[in-house]
């Protein structure tokens, strides 16, 4: 009865708790950093404007291109008129660029990554690419490569095409728009991180000046007001990218961590109580998800190392020495859950028909040969999977190694097989008599 009793009042207690963040955005998402996990999800699948977030994939080819020794971090851009032209637009967020002078690649990211400077993104973009056009074509490259869903990028920076004074990439119009899902601004946040860790000693400091000591000296104030010292400030944060345009709405992808935890808040088209857009609002939101991820889940093992499931603890093996083999789980499996939900999580064996014929597995088999994969479902309340399925599958592997039988085995076993078939046929036809 207690136990009834107790179930009747967790189970709506914890569906109330997620229902009562009542998050004031178009869409929102949380992410477990680590693994991808989705602590949290609204409208998370829609197609929606990212303005400046966009500004994560310039970051990453722009890290790939150094790493690669494509450019490097003191080359020198000389500034084109295009970006001349957009740097002196002071209404959008910018560095002044100056016609003929020459800025190093760190500088413009800097400004990008702190200030989301338009015209140093475009800078970078062109040093990398040639122009942005074809940048463009390898964002848009890169996020299909991610497997970013429903995301088209039309220019480098996320502001709208109609603000590049008719400059905008080739192929794009004046109305084009980058858009894309909050899942998929969340996974390519994750990709970023998880590559370029390094992007968060920028995008951590509160405020810098552009060209210190000089008559373009520029104060940057960081657009992310959470970061410990500014305004909105929250424990753990660090990152990562701000997006406002009239298009988008105020946006936010913020990372934060406390412990050994870091989470990925998304929030798109935040808005206050009366509806209206701000920066306040979406710094909200993203405070009301990080609240959540921190003071509701932990991250449990839900699954060791080495286990086996009940009922299937072997595989038959054709061939081999021996008629089966044991597998078991090889890695253990940990996820961010809600503390009272882990005996909810249960694994499933999932073997891959593709390796066994009639249902065996052929020798010789290898130790840690990998047999199947495991899922994890839940018993019970929602469960928003992973940014990454395939990313998170843990393997299924033969616990120990199995030799092929040797060629007059092979041969006894083939001998035994066809007299056990001759057999069945013969009492088979005897049944049919009778």
């Amino acid at each position: 009865m207690i136990a009834i009793f107790a179930l009747t009042i967790l189970v709506p207690q914890q569906a109330k708790a997620e229902d009562s963040l009542n998050v004031m955005a178009d869409a929102a998402i949380l992410v477990d950093a680590d693994t991808g996990k989705i602590l949290y999800e609204k409208n998370a699948e829609a197609a929606l404007g990212i303005a400046s977030m966009s500004k994560m994939m310039a970051e990453y080819l722009m890290f790939e291109a150094i790493e690669e020794g494509r450019i490097t971090w003191d080359q020198k851009y000389t500034v084109t008129d295009y970006t001349y032209k957009i740097s002196q637009d002071r209404t959008l967020s910018n560095v002044p660029l100056r016609v003929g002078e020459s800025y190093t690649i760190e500088e413009l990211y800097q400004a990008m990554a702190i200030y989301s400077a338009n015209a140093a993104t475009i800078g970078i973009a062109e040093t990398i690419a040639g122009s942005e056009s074809e940048f463009v074509r390898l964002m848009n490259e890169k996020a299909a490569e991610f497997g970013l869903k429903d995301t088209k990028f039309v220019n480098s920076t996320g502001l709208n095409n109609a603000d590049l004074m008719g400059m905008h990439p080739e192929g794009t119009g004046d109305k084009d728009e980058n858009v894309m899902p909050a899942r998929s601004v969340a996974k390519l946040a994750k990709i970023l991180l998880d590559k370029y860790p390094e992007v968060l000693e920028t995008t951590s400091v509160p405020k810098a000046v552009f060209r210190e000591g000089t008559e373009d000296a520029t104060n940057m104030p960081n657009w992310n007001f959470m970061l410990p010292g500014l305004v909105y400030e929250y424990e753990g944060v660090d990152g990562l990218k701000t997006g406002t345009t009239n298009f988008a709405g105020h946006c936010f992808t913020g990372t934060a961590t406390r412990g050994d935890q870091r989470l990925i808040a998304v929030v798109m088209k935040a808005v206050d109580n009366k509806g209206v857009g701000s920066y306040e609002a979406r710094f909200d939101a993203a405070r009301t998800l990080f609240d959540f991820g921190f003071s509701q889940f932990t991250t449990e093992e839900i699954v060791p190392a080495g286990y086996q499931f009940k009922g299937n603890e072997t595989l038959p093996i054709t061939k081999g020495k021996e008629d089966e083999v044991n597998i078991e789980v090889q890695e253990p499996i940990s996820m961010m859950i809600r503390t009272n939900d882990k005996d909810s999580y249960k694994p499933e064996l999932v073997i891959d028909e593709s390796l066994l014929k009639d249902g065996k597995l052929e020798a010789a088999v290898k130790k840690d040969q990998v047999v199947g994969t495991v899922k994890i479902s839940k018993e019970g309340g929602e469960d928003y999977g992973y940014l990454d399925e395939k990313a998170s599958a843990v393997n299924v592997v033969a616990a120990e190694k199995v030799e092929r039988a040797n060629w007059f085995s092979l041969s006894m076993q083939a001998v035994g097989s066809f007299f056990v078939s001759m057999w069945g046929g013969a009492t088979d036809f005897v049944k049919s008599i009778f």
